[in-house]
């Protein structure tokens, strides 16, 4: 039985993407078992696996830690001792599991040349013969698995479980790496799954699910009780334990807008960042013991402690559903007013939502090509930090055209993805004509036609742009418009 790795784990032992990883299995040089990666064909795809190299999916993480705030503080990513006896423990276990089962093997020799010693000797040479081979390959054996390539892979997988747990969710199959001492609800929401949860502090109980396998240790107390049933039958909370091994969890997760609660949150200001004379970058904090749950691309409705209020796109990861981002046009109206002129940090605000459908198409692999006409950057941006997040799309083409009085405000989180990311590419236009914006795309794209389309900004330029696709030949059921207003 060859030894198997998710597929997790495979993309961080070769030091890539989850995408890179999935792009060999579709096109068959990687075969899979189950979900899962035979670690002689990671070798023969990715042969120079090394314990200090991790190349492209370093730079993913750095572009991610930068371009994406953490929900939690940096030193959660090692774990706890409490955490780190009970890996190495798991893995001794382990390891003492695969030394019987070698001297095991290392018998089994030692009575078969028992045996062939015993064998009539019909043919004295032939049997001496054998028996010195058998015992040349026994010795030789020790030295092979040492110095293997395999074995080399297996020190590195054997390190990073010290680090780090794989969690795979039933019936999803969606699967994550819970690094440190983090939660396994804080692994799963930095990895853009969207498991239950409410106060994520243990009150609520709301983030509960099943353990079908695997080790997990409690990392806080919790308030909510759970009934000797459900402790029996594997239950915990998710907001409450971390894995220490390899795990398979059964919960239920949201898969569209229609899942997710409509919620109303008493946050603060954090800061406000002026982007030239009409433009205010409003960053928002909720509590940490009530965060926004949302999908990537919609919107919320933010109302002042005056009753001023204005509806808002996301420009932030659901990653991150603690720190929030929007643009806010100055405006004649009382909201806009009162964030350029009274509006201050520490404020109270109040977030209400989310609502909006243009959502990204998580389960679709095919490259993605984003196109923000001015304010559309906003809603592109989640979409963005979210596809970066769940590390599925095999490329991505960010268009941003503004007005020539404009800017690219967002243009330095632009260049920085595009640097750190290899499939990533950033074209900012100012006025593109429609005509013009297609034919660029046919130019940079070899398949226009098996991409998706993320369209975004005013009203008529939107419809426009999405338009023209279609007329292009694109599929409706490969574009997804947000007119902004």
């Amino acid at each position: 039985m060859p030894e198997l790795l998710s597929l997790s784990r495979a993309a961080r032992l070769a030091g890539v993407t989850r995408a890179a990883i999935q792009k060999h299995i579709r096109q068959g040089d990687l075969q899979t078992f189950e979900g899962q990666v035979a670690i002689s064909d990671l070798l023969r795809v990715y042969p120079s696996v090394s314990l200090e190299e991790s190349g492209d999916l370093e730079r993913v993480e750095q572009i991610k830690a930068e371009a994406i705030p953490r929900s939690h503080d940096d030193d959660t990513r090692l774990p706890s001792s409490d955490v780190l006896i009970s890996r190495i423990k798991s893995l001794a276990d382990a390891l003492v599991q695969r030394v019987a089962r070698v001297d095991a093997l290392e018998g089994l020799l030692d009575e078969v040349r028992a045996q062939i010693a015993e064998l009539p000797r019909d043919d004295p040479n032939a049997l001496d013969q054998l028996g010195d081979w058998l015992q040349q390959r026994r010795a030789a054996l020790v030295d092979e698995t040492a110095g293997s390539a395999e074995a080399r892979v297996l020190a590195k997988d054997t390190f990073l479980r010290i680090m780090s747990a794989n969690v795979k969710m039933i019936p999803s199959g969606h699967e994550f790496l819970v690094d440190g001492n983090e939660s396994i609800l804080e692994a799963a929401v930095r990895s853009g799954l969207r498991l239950n949860y409410g106060c994520a502090n243990g009150n609520c109980g709301e983030c509960k699910a099943r353990l079908i396998s695997g080790e997990v240790h409690r990392i806080r107390e919790h308030d909510y009780v759970l009934s000797q049933r459900e402790k029996q039958m594997g239950y915990l909370l998710t907001c409450s334990n971390t894995a220490v091994t390899d795990v398979q969890l059964e919960a239920a997760e949201a898969h569209s807008p229609a899942d997710l609660p409509e919620q109303e949150i008493n946050a603060q200001v954090r800061k406000l960042e002026r982007q030239g004379e009409t433009l205010m970058l409003l960053h928002v904090q909720t509590p940490r013991t009530n965060t926004l749950r949302f999908m990537a691309g919609q919107r919320a409705r933010l109302r002042l402690a005056d009753g001023a209020e204005r509806e808002l796109p996301i420009a932030s990861c659901p990653c991150n559903g603690r720190n929030l981002q929007f643009s806010v046009r100055r405006g004649e109206d009382a909201f806009g007013r009162a964030v350029f002129e009274t509006l201050g940090a520490r404020q109270p605000i109040t977030l209400i939502g989310p609502c909006g459908d243009f959502v990204l198409a998580e389960d679709a692999t095919e490259p993605a090509v984003f196109i923000a006409i001015d304010d559309g950057i906003a809603p592109i941006k989640s979409l963005v930090e979210h596809a970066v997040s769940i590390d599925s799309i095999e490329a991505f083409h960010l268009y941003w055209s503004i007005s020539a009085s404009e800017m690219h405000y967002h243009e330095p989180w632009c260049r920085a993805l595009r640097d750190a990311l290899d499939n990533f590419a950033f074209t900012p236009l100012v006025e593109a004509a429609c005509n013009d914006l297609l034919a660029l795309i046919e130019s940079d794209l070899s398949a226009p036609d098996k991409a998706r389309f993320y369209i975004a900004g005013p009203s008529s330029a939107a419809t426009t742009v999405a338009t023209a696709l279609s007329e292009a030949g694109i599929p409706a059921s490969r574009i997804a418009t947000e007119r902004i207003e």
